[in-house]
């Protein structure tokens, strides 16, 4: 080890933690952690190696800091995130760019040195009093072409328990890169702690430096904006991936089981937050590899997918025993699982619409809370968060995937994109080709707003890909990134849209919370060659017999030709709206929207024009049939 480095280290780190880092013979990582040593001058640092004792000290600590509560029931513990720090902070989400680097229009950034001078200033002895914690992930399964190793330093110990739970153990992993500069960084602190929460939401920042590939994360708490390796590593590996010919998205990877449960199909999915993505990654009786994030490779010319993660952070309102039976069991049985934002109701976590009957009373991040309570900022405090969360393993899962590790990771057949759509797009259709798929469904996403992310809910947003917020490279070059994977595929995976949240002229759910296995199932035989389907302007959709067999196959239930009709029949006005929107937003902002976009939505419009003089507006799946015929 260098001398420059090595003073400041053994002032810190003590013997044995600074053997931990000397087994590590690499400079960049060295200059990293001695330089925000010296930055965030903690008292004493702890080095998180892939030993289980390191892992049991980092989750006692947050209990004993009071960063988390023990439960009830074994492995169990509580976070509670502060009044006003309780979803993804996008206005202060921000990329630290260079003059000469543009990202559109649509993308938060700021100038590099101004940035890194407001972040080093907030970062500046945040940590004196505090113990800094150093800890080592992988993002991707270990020992992979996929793997990326990561360091993170944070004063958090409910970070670093989480990520803990979340990602795969890297202190090896480092070891086997030697020298290597190509590893993720992140820096965080939780800044002044007040009651378990941070105190300065005000100047809560979360910057990405692309051009380091390094986070900074100050004065919060909540996982997704402090928890390094998620969303913000995500934004450093698309940047990555553009660079290399692979992809990262915001998508699950599941197995889904033909019908004679031999065969497993693997689907990746990608949804915006609460529409349902991680609820399908965990159809009952299927089989789970990923909730969240995925690296998509070309490997001896098939395209092929890792979960970035081993754990779930999953949003737990509306999970019960009825709609989601393999996540309740894992949230009820004893295992490691962390809560946040729910109620502490005498030492068990409840939820909203959890199914069971509601609590009088007990503890959340208000304070003490009985039914009525109004908060601070003068409006109704729930028993728990709408963005209430829990953190589990997906070993903890009866139904995770033997791949979840397997270095290869697995073959995509098909690919699922969704949003939250009331009136416009049929429960699940697949698109013509790759490129319609791509262009037509993926760039057009679509979603109303959630309590996920801090701001109104409700609205209808531009989402493509569901991959917006975390963009680091211009819209249109990571259109063309998407076109190109399949350039040396022999196999190229089928491209399907879902919508669950489609309504009737009442406001009513035209479909069931379950009624998306089917979609799933039909997906999967459309992939194996085993059903038809019905050719519309937009794609293809199944035919109602099919849909009428699988209903009883899957969940024993009646499937009557009105409801196919009323659910699938084609919505013309709202599409065609719809497509001018699209145009409009990426003739205006995207500065390098690919031509092949437009030609494709022109196409798809002329189609829907045809058939709306001939047919009318609304048209039935039987006509349509009829026209194929």
């Amino acid at each position: 080890m260098k001398t420059e480095y090595f003073n400041i280290l053994k002032e810190k780190l003590g013997d044995e933690n600074l053997k931990k880092i000397e087994a590590l013979e690499n400079p960049k990582l060295h200059n990293f952690i001695a330089k925000y040593i010296e930055v965030c001058n903690p008292d004493t640092v702890f080095v998180r190696t892939d030993d289980p004792s390191d892992v049991a000290y980092l989750r006692q600590q947050a209990i004993d800091k009071g960063e988390e509560i023990q439960l009830s029931t074994d492995g169990h513990t509580m976070h509670f995130d502060g009044y006003f720090d309780q979803a993804r902070d996008k206005a202060h989400t921000k990329y630290l760019l260079r003059p000469d680097e543009v990202l559109g229009s649509d993308i938060n950034s700021e100038e590099r040195e101004v940035g890194l001078k407001e972040v080093h200033d907030l970062l500046k002895d945040s940590m004196v009093g505090k113990e800094m914690y150093i800890c080592f992930f992988c993002l991707g399964p270990t020992n992979s072409a996929f793997s990326i190793p990561a360091v993170q330093i944070t004063d958090s110990a409910y970070v670093a328990h989480s990520e803990d739970i979340l990602y795969r153990s890297g202190y090896e992993q480092f070891k086997s890169i030697g020298d290597s500069e190509r590893f993720f960084r992140f820096v965080h602190t939780a800044g002044v702690i007040e009651n378990g929460a941070s105190k300065d939401v005000e100047n809560r920042r979360v910057y990405i430096d692309l051009c380091e590939e390094i986070v900074f994360s100050t004065n919060t708490q909540y996982a997704g904006n402090t928890v390094g390796l998620k969303k913000l590593s995500m934004r450093l590996a698309i940047k990555r991936a553009s660079e290399e010919g692979w992809l990262t998205e915001h998508m699950f990877v599941m197995g889904v089981h033909g019908p004679d449960k031999k065969r497993v199909t693997y689907f990746t999915g990608s949804f915006p937050s609460a529409c349902g993505k991680t609820a399908t990654s965990m159809l009952e009786g299927e089989k789970i590899v990923g909730d969240d994030i995925a690296y998509l490779k070309t490997v001896d010319n098939k395209l092929r997918a890792v979960n970035v993660e081993r754990g779930i952070f999953g949003i737990i309102k509306d999970v019960n025993d009825d709609g989601d039976p393999a996540i309740f069991k894992a949230l009820t049985d004893p295992g490691e699982v962390i809560f946040s934002n729910v109620l502490n109701a005498s030492g068990t976590p409840r939820w909203l619409n959890d199914g069971r009957p509601d609590p009088k009373g007990g503890a959340n991040f208000s304070g003490e809370w009985v039914p009525g309570k109004t908060g601070v900022d003068g409006k109704p405090v729930e028993l728990a968060h709408k963005n209430a969360r829990y953190t589990i393993r997906i070993e903890s899962l009866e139904n995770c995937d033997e791949n979840l590790n397997n270095p290869a990771g697995v073959e995509v057949g098909g690919v699922i994109y969704g949003g939250r759509d009331s009136d416009t797009n049929v429960p699940v259709q697949q698109s013509f080709d790759w490129a319609h798929g791509i262009l037509t469904q993926a760039a057009t996403i679509e979603s109303e707003t959630t309590a996920a992310t801090l701001g109104q809910e409700g609205v209808r947003t531009f989402n493509l890909m569901a991959n917006l917020d975390f963009l680091s490279i211009p819209i249109g070059r990571y259109i063309q990134n998407n076109l190109d994977i399949i350039k040396e595929l022999n196999n190229v995976p089928r491209i399907f849209h879902v919508n669950y949240f489609l309504r009737d002229e009442d406001g009513k759910f035209l479909n069931g919370i379950k009624d998306k296995h089917v979609w799933i199932k039909w997906m999967e035989q459309r992939v194996n060659g085993e059903v038809e389907a019905i050719k519309i302007p937009t794609g293809y959709i199944p035919m109602y017999e099919d849909l009428k067999r699988l209903f009883q196959e899957v969940l024993g239930k009646e499937f009557t030709k009105y409801q196919y009709t009323e659910q699938f029949k084609l919505r013309i006005p709202e599409i065609l709206a719809k497509i001018e929107r699209i145009r409009e937003i990426y003739h205006t902002k995207v500065f390098d929207t690919p031509a092949s976009l437009f030609k494709e939505l022109d196409e798809q419009r002329a189609r829907l024009e045809v058939c709306q003089a001939k047919h009318g507006d609304y048209v039935a799946p039987t006509t349509l049939e009829k026209d194929q015929d």
